[in-house]
């Protein structure tokens, strides 16, 4: 069998490194393919020698761009790549423009895909993101998802349950196998060395990146209005280019970087960020990524953002969205700093992303689909069966593999007068509403 990984960005090397452990120490065929969007020496060799996983066997460097000319060039180049490896399994991971390219490459070379991180949902067609998810989804044959709720979401788009496979999120194995990787090496960055985080009471890191707050001059203004109150706490900003240039253009930078409390630095690698993250008493974020390393980390998380794909941290309990408003930022702050029973709280929410076993299930996954010949893609040989899709409420004590079998059907949801649930084989139905496709 072999697997080839498609890589772009730096959340994406990060999530992927559990699976690329699990598929070489197992001894499988493993090509490794990097997009070379985040073209620099941080982003290529130096970054994937610091995770101890291997350099790629190829680097496309499309570099910067548009979105459809950097989406464009990354489908030539891993076009190429896929017809002389012939993998029986692409993976690609998140939502990025590679994991777009990636999978509308392999799924029209009919070579399986493998979504890793599927089934998230925004709602919001305005994130690019959100376009590369579901259009991912589409072409995917096998789908890792990190919740049931992300499952449920797939399940009401149509999507089989016979190719969902709840992992939980490789982002749980990532933190605990990158924080030892980082505590080994201590501080490297000049800039955290200097402030002595180890001595630090009250850290709050922040990191604010995204279009909709820092090209909003009056979000962003809102949001510096925060900080400026927040003279207890020690804030940490490693700043983006980007923030930095449109703080500046918007003449607010000078009045953050004056504040005693602020501590505006550069951009930090990743191992360095992750120590950062581990020790603060609070961070607050427009990061998708960091929302889920929040809550693996045990630290309390407030977002500012007006929506999530990462729901299941927002009902679990460890992360609250803040959006711009000055006031929530305060209040929730403020709450986590002087309420302990409300702190202790958000610090003890129970992680839905599991406990660190996500790569070795998904390369199980992998395997049985392999074995079972479930990788191979053909053109259908059999007429299509017609079917009948319905909605009963069980009253039999059977399970969802029972119901199947007994009535030639597929499930596809479940509601037990409460929640959506999601259908596996052994789960009992009886007094559930389902929604099903009975075969003739």
């Amino acid at each position: 069998m072999k697997i080839a990984v498609v890589l772009g960005t730096r959340p994406e090397i990060i999530k992927m490194a559990p699976i690329i452990d699990e598929i070489i120490q197992r001894g499988i065929d493993l090509t490794l393919i990097h997009t070379g969007q985040h073209y620099d020496k941080e982003m290529s060799d130096n970054f994937f020698r610091d995770l101890e996983i291997p350099a790629p066997n190829y680097n496309i460097r499309v570099g910067s761009g548009s979105h459809g000319k950097q989406t464009g060039l990354m489908m030539k180049g891993i076009e190429e790549v896929l017809m002389d490896e012939k993998p029986d399994i692409v993976l690609v991971q998140g939502d990025t423009n590679a994991v777009l390219a990636g999978a509308l490459v392999a799924s029209k070379l009919h070579i399986a895909v493998g979504h890793v991180e599927a089934g998230l949902r925004s709602f919001d067609m305005t994130m690019p993101e959100e376009i590369n998810r579901m259009a991912c989804d589409v072409t995917s044959t096998m789908y890792f998802i990190p919740t049931e709720e992300s499952a449920i979401n797939l399940l009401a788009e149509g999507y089989s349950r016979k190719n969902l496979f709840i992992t939980g999120n490789t982002v749980v194995d990532a933190c605990f196998r990158h924080l030892e990787i980082a505590k080994k090496r201590g501080f490297e960055e000049e800039s955290l060395a200097s402030l002595n985080i180890d001595n630090m009471d009250n850290i709050l890191t922040l990191t604010m990146h995204r279009a909709e707050n820092v090209d909003d001059k009056n979000r962003v203004s809102n949001i510096i209005g925060a900080l400026k109150e927040l003279k207890e706490m020690n804030i940490i900003f490693p700043i983006h280019p980007r923030t930095k240039k449109t703080l500046q253009d918007f003449g607010l930078f000078d009045e953050l970087n004056d504040l005693s409390h602020v501590h505006i630095i550069k951009p930090v690698g990743y191992l360095d960020f992750l120590q950062l993250t581990s020790k603060s008493t609070l961070i607050l974020t427009d990061s998708g990524g960091l929302q889920e390393e929040a809550i693996t980390l045990n630290v309390p998380a407030l977002t500012l953002r007006y929506n999530t794909e990462r729901p299941e941290t927002v009902t679990a309990g460890g992360n609250i969205l803040v959006g711009s408003d000055k006031d929530a930022i305060l209040e929730n702050a403020e709450k986590i700093l002087n309420d302990k029973e409300f702190a202790d709280k958000m610090r003890n929410a129970p992680n839905p992303y599991g406990q660190g076993n996500s790569a070795k299930l998904t390369v199980d996954a992998i395997k049985d689909y392999y074995e079972k010949g479930l990788l191979n893609i053909t053109a259908p040989e059999d007429i299509m069966t017609s079917f009948k899709r319905k909605m009963a409420l069980i009253k039999e004590d059977m399970t969802v593999g029972d119901f199947e079998k007994k009535n030639n059907a597929l499930i596809h949801m479940v509601f037990d007068g409460d929640k959506m649930r999601f259908p596996a084989d052994d789960l009992n139905i009886k007094e559930m509403c389902v929604t099903y496709d009975e075969y003739e």
